[in-house]
């Protein structure tokens, strides 16, 4: 079977492609291997830090494809990511992501680029479970909702959580623990996701979806 690797930035991501996306490739004869992003048992880091392990993993695994699943909101310029200032003189986020991602394929070895994939989620992780109501309300104990009408109204604001706000108070992580008593951002996170699916998160998540179609046909 063919193998994709999927370097993670956290427990929370990893979780999410156990849960979610391995079963889905599974059934077209793909599997995933998701190991978490080294020097600091997940969590962004430098550029060349990445870089040395999404080459090793390419070196290594001849045959199979890397990806990434990485957070945009914990990147930071002293990351030194691959043509992050020309990426950041673009307003459009979509297209700030696909500038990201080129960077990073045209900074691997050229010998082994064509099996990389890289990925960024806009903004984190998070923002994939705004997609219905009921993923909450079937999970999530009615008295543990802070505001539960205030996120009713963002899932109905945001018809692409993808694009829901970046800054500190209002990125989707900070918005669930304010309005979910005791969020555990792992427990949840691959409760809520499994609950919506992935057919559902790929309808309000374009370049989500657009990745995952990218990884069945590489």
């Amino acid at each position: 079977m063919k193998r994709i690797i999927i370097i993670c930035e956290g427990p929370t991501e990893t979780e999410f492609c156990k849960d979610v996306l391995y079963a889905h490739f599974f059934a077209k004869k793909i599997i995933i291997l998701t190991p978490l992003i080294k020097k600091s048992g997940g969590g962004i880091v430098p550029w060349d830090n990445l870089k040395k392990q999404i080459e090793s993993h390419l070196l290594q695994e001849k045959d199979s494809i890397v990806s990434t699943l990485i957070d945009y909101y914990g990147i930071k310029k002293k990351f030194e990511f691959p043509c992050w200032e020309n990426a950041h003189k673009e307003i459009d986020k979509n297209l700030r992501m696909s500038i990201l991602e080129s960077g990073m394929k045209e900074a691997v070895n050229k010998s082994i680029a064509h099996r990389f994939l890289p990925y960024i989620q806009l903004h984190e992780f998070e923002g994939l479970l705004f997609n219905n109501i009921e993923a909450f309300a079937n999970h999530i104990p009615s008295g543990d909702f802070v505001n539960k009408s205030e996120l009713e109204q963002i899932l109905v604001s945001n018809p692409n959580p993808e694009l829901i706000n970046d800054t500190p108070d209002n990125a989707p992580s900070h918005r669930l623990k304010r309005l979910i008593k005791g969020y555990n951002k792992i427990v949840y996170g691959s409760i809520l996701a499994q609950e919506i699916g992935l057919q559902k998160i790929r309808a309000k998540s374009p370049r989500f979806s657009e990745w995952i179609n990218k990884l069945e046909n590489s």
